[in-house]
């Protein structure tokens, strides 16, 4: 697992697997998020805009970051 440090308090959940490179842009980032593909937690998430804190987990395709 991969761990990313994060400006700010939170980062939107699309905009987070845009900068893991997970996706080539962010309709694609969008388009995962839509079909299911995406966890936060251990749980899939369907909101694109989720705030992402210290501590959240994401998975995707089976890679994963820990935010710190």
């Amino acid at each position: 697992m991969v761990t990313l440090k994060i400006k700010g308090d939170h980062i939107q959940l699309n905009q987070l697997i845009k900068a893991m490179g997970w996706v080539a842009n962010g309709a694609e980032a969008n388009s995962v998020i839509e079909n299911r593909l995406v966890k936060v937690n251990g749980v899939i998430e369907l909101r694109k805009r989720n705030k992402i804190v210290q501590g959240f987990k994401v998975e995707f395709n089976g890679q994963q970051v820990e935010i710190e």
